[in-house]
């Protein structure tokens, strides 16, 4: 139910927040029910990037622990802000080295790793802070299955990132071997060019097949990323543990400024 238009701010929004909460958690509910899953076996993560550190507070209120930003000054602004709570922070974006020490001070997870370089630095960052740090590699299926290191999206089509799929082995041989690194499982986000493009179902499956051969190797790598607002049914249909919603909690992001 909707708060009187005359309530706080905070109050209104809260229902807001609560109502969308409780339309994603059905959603969620439904699509585990379809696929013969338990509720439990899929965790929400709700993506706050661009929203306050306020809609954070109020979605803590709500149960929710999960939360993950883009862009590493606004995620480690409002980590610190809301240190008194008990959040776990996912960090999605394209993550340059330099960024790494920062993470790996306030990040339970790296969704996107995605080359060496990177598996060097935040092992460096994640020892310099004493503590382990969660990794999953993030699959490029918009590249060429066996592509070389930096391989992308067909030129003038829009990458999401990654690692193509060839060479995902290595990688994680990277991050398992790293002191300070953790390595638990995949990411993706739908491709938009490519075999990929527009089949979030197909894309989603063919990321489980990948899972799966990590899994050979590294029986603990068991997480699996995939599927935000508007394909989450898919991704639980193919068998994603986690999913990453943020415009259907929060609604259409402000513009950054």
């Amino acid at each position: 139910m909707n708060a009187p238009v005359n309530a706080p701010a905070d109050d209104r929004r809260r229902a807001e927040l609560a109502a969308n909460l409780a339309a994603v958690e059905r959603r969620i509910d439904v699509a585990c029910a379809a696929a013969g899953r338990p509720r439990e076996d899929v965790t929400l993560i709700v993506v706050t990037k661009t929203h306050p550190a306020g809609d954070v507070r109020l979605l803590n209120g709500l149960g929710v622990r999960h939360v993950a930003e883009n862009r590493d000054q606004e995620a480690a602004a409002k980590a610190a802000e809301l240190a008194d709570l008990d959040l776990d922070w996912h960090f999605v974006g394209q993550l340059q080295t330099n960024k790494a020490r920062s993470v790996a001070s306030y990040a339970a997870e790296v969704q996107s790793v995605d080359r060496p370089r990177l598996v060097e630095a935040l092992a460096a960052a994640a020892r310099r802070e004493g503590r382990e740090l969660g990794c999953l590699l993030q699959v490029a299926l918009d590249a060429p299955e066996n592509a070389g290191e930096g391989a992308r999206a067909p030129e003038g089509a829009a990458g999401r990132g990654g690692v193509p799929p060839g060479r995902v082995g290595e990688l994680a041989d990277a991050v398992a071997a790293a002191e300070g690194l953790r390595l638990d499982g995949l990411m993706t986000v739908a491709p938009l060019a490519g075999h990929y493009a527009g089949r979030q179902r197909a894309a989603f499956e063919r990321l489980m097949e990948i899972s799966s051969g990590l899994r050979a190797t590294h029986p603990a790598a068991n997480m699996v990323s995939a599927g935000m607002s508007s394909d989450l049914e898919e991704a639980v249909a193919a068998g994603a543990t986690h999913v990453r919603v943020g415009t259907a909690v929060l609604g259409v992001r402000p513009k950054l400024r």
